[in-house]
């Protein structure tokens, strides 16, 4: 039987997985809302199918209407990429009992991986350090607050099924947890479909460092190091880079073992990412794990020289990992800045409308990751990103140089972008030290705001 893969995403990753699939000599089939109509991604794949409305409940999240693509198409495997139905088990489950391959994990370990509550209690029996918190679901918010005071404020409500920043609140105060826990639980469920929360000890001045995992179906599971992720506003991450500016050797490789370890306790396949909390005194902690594909995996992918994408499909399709713990080492550094349609001045406002031309710096260790084009219309219904921008060099100082560069050069007109506020903060000096943390953009903010009043 030949291959074929339905994507079953938009934007920037399903022009991603396209591309890889093509290389694999894998065809590829697009599904598409009517906002999406002239998106690239609808325009590179062998075949495209129209799902549904403009809203994602009635296009990209449609279930039956992605299963019916993928069946009418004759695809024989789908890949999520990342959010809509990508860490949804019943989607999955459903997946699956069509005998149709999801390119990635399967849905009893997401269900018991992706559920933020399971994943800790998890880790906790496997020796992973976790953040003091609730040992699972809060069902309301009476329980929150005596755990709260069990393990001290200020502490963090996290919707279980969670990602990409949403479902989260902090609370320093029984009244602010009081406020904060219903409208908390209305965010998850517009978000996610459920309204489930845990409550977990909220660190201060943390790095988000996470460890981007494989694993295959004969037991080979290895960990590519780590991706710092603290340049992140609103819980939503910003910029990313690999390796972390403040990990050293011995950290890297603890941290490295524990995503391991907890991968292996649970038979892990295909592409992950354990996400840690690191304190300013070197402790770590497991938060979380995202079964997919991540935004800014591009630059694991610079720094290993191993393509994660196409290692998706081939362990999807049966193969081993082409790789062991001790062929991948960290040949440089990269950076990855997230370019949105949004208007940093105007408290970071989506901006949709039409791109009238488009210029998209290059040159030897720039990539570009993205699906607009000039006369392309963003559309307002979706998630603002417009491209990833990925530099690669020797090291770090290097990486922040050519970053600069290809910010000067990069050219959306028609709309509002953040191009110029990225551009700022690759000239912060907290930045360029490498000292930032996960509060870093709150003051950075405070400081633009100054500049732009003065």
């Amino acid at each position: 039987m030949k291959n074929k893969i339905l994507i079953a995403n938009r934007g920037e990753i399903a022009v991603r997985i396209i591309r890889a699939a093509k290389e694999l000599g894998i065809e590829t089939v697009a599904v598409y809302s009517l906002a999406d109509k002239d998106a690239l991604h609808v325009k590179l794949a062998d075949e495209a199918v129209c799902i549904g409305k403009e809203k994602s409940k009635e296009s990209y999240l449609n279930m039956n209407a992605v299963l019916s693509a993928a069946v009418a198409t004759g695809c024989n495997a789908i890949h999520p990429g990342y959010g809509f139905l990508s860490e949804n088990a019943k989607f999955v489950e459903m997946v699956e009992s069509i005998q149709i391959k999801f390119i990635g994990p399967n849905s009893k370990t997401i269900e018991m991986i992706g559920d933020k509550a399971s994943a800790r209690t998890i880790a906790k029996a496997n020796g992973v350090p976790v953040v003091e918190g609730s040992d699972g679901i809060i069902e309301d918010v009476h329980e929150a607050i005596k755990i709260a005071k069990k393990i001290g404020y200020p502490v963090m409500i996290k919707a279980t099924s969670g990602g990409g920043g949403k479902g989260i609140s902090i609370a320093r105060s029984d009244d602010e947890l009081m406020s904060a826990f219903e409208r908390t639980q209305l965010e998850a469920l517009s978000s996610f479909g459920d309204k489930s929360l845990y409550i977990e000890k909220f660190i201060e001045s943390p790095k988000h460092i996470e460890i981007q995992v494989m694993g295959d179906a004969f037991g080979n599971v290895v960990h590519l190091f780590e991706r710092d992720c603290s340049t992140q506003r609103r819980n939503q991450k910003m910029i990313e880079e690999a390796p972390s500016p403040v990990l050293n050797d011995i950290l890297r490789k603890k941290i490295g073992q524990s995503a391991v370890k907890l991968a292996k306790a649970i038979n892990y396949e295909n592409a992950g990412t354990m996400e840690f909390l690191v304190d300013p005194k070197g402790n770590y902690y497991f938060i979380e794990m995202n079964t997919r594909i991540q935004v800014e995996h591009p630059v694991t992918e610079w720094i290993t020289g191993i393509d994660l994408v196409k290692e998706q499909i081939k362990v999807a399709y049966g193969k081993e990992l082409s790789f062991k713990q001790k062929d991948i080492q960290i040949l440089g550094h990269a950076i990855e800045c997230r370019i949105n349609a949004e208007d940093p001045s105007k408290g970071f406002i989506p901006t949709p409308g039409k791109i009238q031309n488009v210029l998209f710096p290059g040159g030897n260790g720039v990539r570009v990751d993205t699906h607009i084009y000039p006369g392309y219309s963003v559309p307002p219904f979706y998630d603002s990103m417009l491209a990833k921008l990925i530099v690669f060099a020797p090291n770090r100082k290097e990486a922040i140089k050519k970053m600069r560069v290809a910010l000067e050069q990069f050219v959306v007109e028609g709309i509002q972008t953040n191009i110029e506020y990225q551009y700022l903060i690759m000239h912060d000096l907290e930045f360029i030290k490498g000292q930032y943390d996960t509060g870093f953009i709150a003051k950075f903010n405070a400081r633009y705001e100054a500049k732009r009043n003065e």
